[in-house]
């Protein structure tokens, strides 16, 4: 596959490394940006050096080919040394969700044998004393601010971060080699850390840059957090395109499009949940005063495609991909259907599948599986879970955990995680479906719904609905608006006005934490209104 516009995509298979990409793109583009975070810029040229001195910095500090190095730090541009540095040197990077607590911390350094922890200074001092203790964890790199004598680092030895060591030759690499490894959130069990090769960026990089269409020389502004492979994969896409990749400190519905105006973005990357969220904030004059043509949606609300559209005049991109594979099932602005995937990538392989692992006939629901033709375009396994590595890839295929339908054309349209489908009366309910029936309602910003124990057994439908400002969702309106445009069986029975839904750090609704919480004394029953 030769990618439109850049015929030297993708690389050989020896240059699919971080090192080699590093040097190869250094050569073709020169002086061209690569890399701005707040007051840090690189360029193609920078970026080797910039990487074989945090190498050694590295290095000086006892890390080598292996050793993993932990991140936890807001958008900043250490990050994206610490990253290269450790493809440089053969360590592995480990980036950590800046949300998590002191026992969620302790899990994924134990978990890892992280040796050194890079970290925001104002993060640790938040830290109990002791937070670090007992541990593989042997040393703390501090960013910004020093806390002296903070409790968590001060039984270890602090110092400031300093990516200028002396410069190392790059470690001889290979394609399947372990470059970063990225915590799922867990929320069926404990987080499972997924190893990721040096390859895998690459094929990140190739195919999201085939979907988005990107043009040589353009600008990639993201909010998301540096921790997520969705912004980590999004560096690669600007260095195999030669285009510059501009990192804002973080997403706000209100400052969004000034940002990417000021940073002069031609493409955005958006979660689904942050389109509604610009959708309910006044029009401006800033949602036309840039020059984004495209950006990256997943799960956006399929009604949302159109509204952002003829709002800000950017078109948004759909489609599926994991921390454990790629983006492998999507389609460019003109193959896209809102509301469907796509369809599957040259050099990807997908089925739908029973439990049994048969595959199932068209316009039937059942399990995503995938495998790739190419090595190492997909995650290595789960760290140090070798029975969690074979369950997801039973039978040489990766168990997604979604469940969907491929149509007679080929295309496929996602209806719900396995765990989040709600069997009701002897029905299976998608809850994806459903918020998206309650999400088209005029008063509603954001919604939820998920299932809560039932008398009879089975599941009853529940919803949890953030109202839009100003307005008022009257429960029997609610129900009616319901009854009228969904099936009987779909109907939520129970209802939940919250301020707002549990989320994570980059946007995704913790439906477990709504299922936890279940029916309270607040939350309106269908069956008993008036």
């Amino acid at each position: 596959m030769i990618l439109d516009g850049f015929p030297q995509l993708p690389l050989p298979p020896a240059d699919r490394t971080v090192p080699a990409m590093l040097r190869l793109q250094a050569e073709r583009y020169g002086d061209r940006p690569l890399f701005s975070c707040l007051d840090d810029r690189w360029t193609f040229a920078d970026a080797p050096g910039i990487a074989a001195r945090m190498a050694g910095a590295l290095a000086s500090a006892g890390l080598g080919a292996g050793d993993r190095v932990a991140i936890l730090s807001p958008n900043r541009p250490e990050i994206m040394r610490t990253l290269v540095g450790c493809g440089w040197l053969g360590a592995v990077a480990v980036p950590l969700n800046i949300a998590v607590k002191e026992r969620q911390l302790r899990y994924y350094l134990e978990n890892s044998g992280a040796r050194l922890l890079v970290a925001d200074g104002a993060l640790l001092a938040a830290l109990p004393a002791g937070s670090l203790t007992g541990l593989a964890l042997e040393r703390v790199w501090v960013i910004g601010d020093d806390p002296a004598g903070a409790g968590a680092s001060s039984d270890l030895p602090t110092s400031r971060f300093d990516g200028n060591g002396e410069a190392l030759p790059a470690r001889p690499a290979n394609p399947g080699d372990p470059f970063a490894i990225l915590y799922t959130s867990g929320t069926t069990g404990a987080p499972k850390g997924v190893v990721c090769p040096q390859a895998q960026f690459h094929w990140w990089a190739i195919y999201t840059a085939r979907y988005l269409q990107m043009r040589d020389g353009d600008v990639l502004a993201t909010t998301l957090p540096l921790f997520h492979t969705n912004a980590i994969n999004c560096f690669f896409q600007a260095l195999l395109t030669g285009s510059s990749q501009v990192v804002l400190p973080r997403f706000s519905a209100s400052q969004f499009w000034t940002m990417m105006g000021d940073a002069g973005a031609s493409v955005g990357y958006l979660l689904g949940a942050m389109v509604p969220m610009l959708m309910a904030q006044p029009a401006t004059p800033a949602e036309r005063n840039h020059r984004v043509r495209v950006a990256l949606g997943p799960g956006v609300p399929p009604g949302m495609h159109h509204t952002l559209f003829e709002r800000t005049g950017v078109r948004l991109i759909d489609g599926f991909g994991s921390t454990e594979t790629n983006f492998i099932i999507g389609g460019t602005a003109d193959e896209r259907v809102p509301g469907k995937m796509g369809t599957v990538q040259v050099g990807v392989t997908a089925k739908v599948v029973d439990e049994n692992d048969n595959e199932v006939p068209a316009e039937t629901a059942g399990e995503l599986v995938v495998r790739a033709d190419e090595p190492f375009c997909f995650s290595n396994g789960y760290f140090g879970m070798p029975d969690k590595t074979v369950e997801a890839w039973r039978n040489l295929w990766f168990h997604t955990g979604d469940r969907v339908v491929r149509h007679a054309d080929g295309t496929f349209s996602f209806l719900d995680r396995l765990k989040d489908v709600i069997r009701r009366r002897g029905e299976n309910i998608s809850s994806f479906e459903v918020e998206q029936v309650v999400a088209a309602h005029p008063a509603v910003e954001t919604v939820a719904v998920f299932p809560v124990p039932s008398d009879l057994a089975e599941d009853e439908v529940m919803a949890a609905i953030v109202v839009k400002p100003g307005m008022a969702l009257p429960h029997a309106e609610f129900f009616a608006y319901c009854a009228k445009e969904l099936p009987r069986h779909a109907v939520p029975r129970y209802l939940d006005i919250v301020e707002a839904l549990p989320r994570t750090e980059n946007g995704k609704v913790q439906k477990f934490k709504l299922r936890d919480i279940g029916v309270t004394a607040t939350t309106v029953d269908r069956t008993t209104l008036g």
